[in-house]
C-alpha cells in the first residue's frame, strides 16, 4: 500500500499527462476509449505511450486525453484524433508501437496513419 503523499504524487504527476479536458480549443485532442472493453484490449499501455510520447516530443499543442466507451468493441483500443477544422481521425487496434507511428506521422508530421484507421479496417 502506498502512502497517501505517494498517491498524491502519482496523481498529480498524471493529471500532467493526461488532461481530463483541454480549455483550449485550438490544440489536437487524442482521445484514446478506456472502457472495460479497450482497457482489456490494451488501451492502457497505448494511453501511457501516448501520453509520454507527446510529453517528450514537447507538444504542447497537443492534449492527452481518455473517454468511456467509443461504441466499436471489436476495434480496440481505439484512438481519436481530433484536430481544430479537420475531420476527426479514428485509429483501430492500436498497439504502442503503432502509438508511436501515430505520434511520428500524424501529430508531428500532419501525415494520417491510413493503414492504421477503421476506413482501412472497414474496406470502404
Amino acid at each position: 500500500m502506498k502512502s497517501l503523499e505517494e498517491l498524491r504524487a502519482i496523481r498529480e504527476k498524471m493529471q500532467g499527462q493526461v488532461g481530463l479536458r483541454s480549455e483550449d480549443d485550438t490544440g489536437t485532442r487524442v482521445v484514446v476509449g478506456m472502457a472495460t472493453c479497450g482497457i482489456a484490449s490494451g488501451a492502457r499501455p497505448v494511453l501511457t505511450t501516448l501520453s509520454d510520447a507527446v510529453l517528450e516530443k514537447g507538444l504542447d499543442n497537443v492534449t492527452v486525453t481518455q473517454t468511456g466507451c467509443i461504441g466499436l468493441c471489436q476495434y480496440e483500443p481505439i484512438v481519436e484524433v481530433m484536430e481544430p477544422g479537420k475531420e476527426k481521425v479514428t485509429y483501430v487496434k492500436m498497439t504502442p508501437e503503432k502509438a508511436l507511428v501515430v505520434v511520428d506521422q500524424h501529430l508531428i508530421r500532419g501525415q494520417i496513419v491510413k493503414e492504421y484507421t477503421i476506413s482501412e479496417v472497414l474496406g470502404s
